[in-house]
């Protein structure tokens, strides 16, 4: 929260990359968070490999596939990332369907991601009304459990979750795969204006989900 908030005091828009970790391996995974910092990232998105992310579309598909042929685990993941936090000055969040997290336990996946130095969460599949649990244990952990809002989701739900999410609100723009597209939806404006309106907290902030060459 503190990151997306200096960001929008400074009128700035936050630069948030996303890398898969453990593609090609971790070593190159922690190099490459080592340089999206040095670059000024004021978050870093860490996507936990998994064998279906169908929310994503075909090079996210690839490079978790050749994560996991390379031997990344919920577990290595976390103990690369517990020697390189330390040395980054921006905050890291763990991309991770909810499959990953409910195997190891949601209790333990975030108390492994609080000791690894993560400060937040995004889990694109796991619906608002079912992220109670993981909210309880996110909190006790100091995870910041950031929740996701569509072009499609009604103006009360939408409050409920801005009003829930923290760190930011994770704005999907459009509805469909992850991937590169020619334009950005031309409805991204009156989300983010309904997103703001809807906020109850200063330090509300929204993601866009769009990637753009």
């Amino acid at each position: 929260a503190k990151a997306m908030s200096r960001a929008r005091d400074n009128g700035m828009t936050a630069f948030i990359p996303y890398i898969t970790a453990g593609d090609p391996d971790l070593a190159t995974t922690a190099e490459a968070l080592r340089l999206l910092d040095a670059c000024g990232a004021d978050v870093i998105e860490v996507g936990m490999p998994f064998s279906n992310p169908y929310a994503d579309g075909a090079v996210i598909q690839a490079s978790a596939a050749r994560a996991l042929a390379a031997g990344a685990t919920s577990d290595t993941v976390m103990a690369m990332l517990k020697e390189v936090t330390p040395e980054l000055s921006c905050p890291v969040v763990i991309f991770s369907y909810f499959n990953p997290i409910e195997r190891r336990g949601t209790g333990s996946f975030t108390a492994a991601a609080r000791e690894a130095g993560v400060r937040g969460l995004i889990v694109p599949d796991l619906p608002y009304t079912e992220a109670s649990d993981l909210s309880i244990e996110a909190k006790k952990n100091e995870i910041e459990l950031v929740l996701l809002t569509t072009p499609s989701t009604k103006a009360e739900r939408m409050n409920e979750i801005t009003s829930a999410s923290e760190g930011f609100v994770y704005l999907v723009s459009i509805n469909g795969l992850t991937g590169t597209r020619p334009d950005v939806n031309p409805r991204v404006k009156d989300l983010l204006r309904e997103i703001k309106q809807a906020g109850h907290r200063q330090s509300s902030c929204c993601w866009i989900w769009h990637i753009h060459p």
